[in-house]
């Protein structure tokens, strides 16, 4: 397992992002924090760094975003109202996960039981300007078919 913590200014959130991208080994990241640490604002600044032209806004109602990349897209979650998995179903999230495309989860643990966790950051907001992350690899989780074998964006 691999852990790597940060302290940033939010002025300083499109540096932490590349950096943070330099170290996933798969496509799916899994976002923690409550509501209001910025987990769509850090999302936004992973966009920029991936060179997507997109923003991104919370799907909380929408429950899926898409966003385009130069050779790639990305799917970003929102699960927070989702209530079931029958739910998750309904709107087909098995395709998703099958998908080969970037999946950015927001409140995962609605549907844990269909995630591996392989890839989670974790936002915690120290105060209006700073915020602490924590991002933890488990390599352990991670398989030939969910382990990044090409470049990355």
């Amino acid at each position: 397992m691999k852990t790597i913590a940060l302290t940033y200014h939010l002025k300083d959130i499109d540096a932490i992002a590349t950096k943070v991208l330099e170290h996933l080994e798969s496509k799916t990241l899994l976002f923690n924090g409550t509501m209001g640490t910025g987990k769509t604002t850090f999302i936004n600044a992973l966009l920029k760094a991936m060179g997507s032209n997109d923003t991104a806004t919370s799907p909380t109602f929408s429950i899926v975003n898409e966003y385009t990349l130069p050779k790639d897209k990305v799917y970003h979650f929102d699960f927070y109202r989702v209530e079931s998995l029958d739910e998750a179903y309904n709107f087909g999230i098995e395709d998703y996960l099958a998908s080969n495309h970037w999946l950015f989860i927001e409140w995962p643990e609605r549907i844990s039981e269909l995630l591996d966790n392989e890839q989670t950051l974790t936002i915690t907001k120290i105060d209006n300007n700073t915020r602490s992350l924590k991002l933890t690899i488990n390599n352990k989780l991670l398989t030939e078919h969910n382990a990044m074998t090409e470049p990355k964006f």
